[in-house]
């Protein structure tokens, strides 16, 4: 409590950020860092497992991906149709934690299984995307439209934390404890984050936002498993959020798979790979946190959501132009670091201020269709897409071309979504406390 304490003065001193929101920043900032730390301890080994399997195979294991992530939106379906709004998060990451360990186990007893390490890196593509979703749920469901926009942004920064701290803690903790150990340590972590989420909801029911508030959250939502993807196909505001969501996992696919052939060619070593990758996990983690602490509140502030949803696009056009004229290892880092540290710290926080002038239903059900199976529909067409241009024109200029008018398109989303959500939230006309 006392460490608590001093945490929420610190920010309370530091930001723009009332005593009483201090907790809750600390809470949010303790649940992502978690999270995050615990994924990214195996983030390194997923990346591995993926390249061991062959670059040219990519498209399956995204295909794979997509499946599974078909199957698991109405399994979260029917958990945030029966538990109440504030159990939503502590019942799906206990069902994760129990897959942790289902997977330690296995990998414990046969290391070298090809389907297993298969099915982990599949899993792990899933869970990566649930369980931030769920998470940022819960933030969308608990602040304010103006507490968002000043707060959002720090909060995002123990993703941020928890980025650099976990390829840390798996390059120091995977010699003694090897890959099984890991996932245990993960697992601790992601209870760990449920935990931070459930104090976010007392601090809540301490403050609401209205008198019915808290009891509202001690109810379901109801509904059936798929009402997500109904509720998204019947509202042109969810629909321009999936087609911003669709944009921006196509050019991050595209952006992986070069990664994938530049990383395989120029670094064939698989320690040196999983060496390349924790760098510049490190690097974008470090970018992304300066920014997230010291300017993503102030940006959306002072010049508005638009620029959180168009920076990074418009970057990208220029960089896949970049690529196009210079397809070398340093110039895809230099840009693959640059759109990873921009969808931290602006384009995450701006795509999520856009479901705080939804309804809860939307803000659980549809926003998990969008961040889940939009995401990774896009990433396995996207994939397909990518295989098919190599195949038809193997120069990567053709690539870089193609991902900078994706990128012009996304740009243009953005644009038209930060417009509708002012004027939705001029409508709701909802108070700063």
């Amino acid at each position: 409590m006392a460490a608590t304490g001093i945490v929420a003065r610190g920010l309370s001193g530091l930001f723009d950020v009332s005593e009483d929101e201090a907790p809750a920043v600390a809470g949010g900032l303790a649940m992502f860092f978690l999270l995050f730390a615990g994924y990214f301890m195996l983030r390194p080994v997923r990346e591995t497992m993926g390249i061991a399997g062959g670059v040219d195979n990519l498209q399956w294991l995204f295909t794979g991906t997509f499946v599974a992530t078909l199957v698991a939106i109405p399994a979260f379906g029917w958990i945030a149709a029966r538990a109440a709004r504030r159990r939503i998060l502590p019942w799906t990451y206990a069902f994760f934690a129990l897959n942790l360990l289902a997977f330690a186990a296995a990998i414990a007893s046969r290391p070298d299984n090809a389907w297993i390490a298969r099915g982990f890196y599949i899993w792990l593509s899933v869970f990566s995307l649930l369980s931030v979703s769920v998470a940022w749920s819960v933030l969308a469901d608990l602040f304010s439209v103006v507490q968002a926009k000043r707060l959002f942004g720090l909060i995002a920064a123990g993703l941020s934390a928890g980025g650099l701290v976990g390829p840390l803690l798996g390059v120091l903790l995977v010699g003694p404890v090897g890959l099984p150990g890991l996932m245990v340590v993960a697992t601790v972590f992601l209870l760990g984050s449920a935990m931070a989420a459930m104090g976010l909801q007392r601090w809540r029911d301490r403050h609401p936002l209205s008198e019915d508030e808290p009891r509202a959250r001690q109810q379901p939502l109801g509904g059936n498993p798929f009402k997500g993807l109904t509720t998204v196909l019947g509202s042109r505001y969810l629909m321009g959020i999936a087609g911003f969501v669709v944009l921006l996992a196509s050019v991050t696919t595209f952006l992986y798979f070069e990664q994938a052939r530049l990383v395989e060619i120029n670094f064939p070593d698989r320690e040196d790979q999983t060496r390349v990758f924790g760098t510049l996990d490190f690097i974008v983690q470090s970018l992304a946190l300066l920014t997230q602490i010291f300017l993503t509140g102030r940006i959306v502030q002072r010049l508005g959501l638009v620029v959180l949803l168009t920076a990074v696009p418009l970057v990208m056009a220029l960089g896949f132009l970049w690529l196009a004229l210079a397809p070398t290892f340093a110039v895809f880092a230099l840009v693959m670091v640059t759109r990873r540290a921009g969808e931290y710290a602006l384009a995450r926080p701006g795509r999520e201020m856009l479901f705080t002038v939804v309804d809860p239903e939307a803000k659980y059900k549809a926003k998990n269709v969008i961040d889940t199976a939009v995401y990774r529909g896009a990433d396995a067409v996207s994939g397909w897409v990518k295989a098919g241009i190599d195949a038809i024109a193997s120069h990567p200029a053709i690539v870089a071309v193609a991902g900078a008018g994706l990128a012009l398109v996304w740009a243009w989303t953005g644009w038209s979504l930060a417009r509708q959500q002012k004027a939705l939230a001029d409508r709701m006309r909802v108070p700063a406390d």
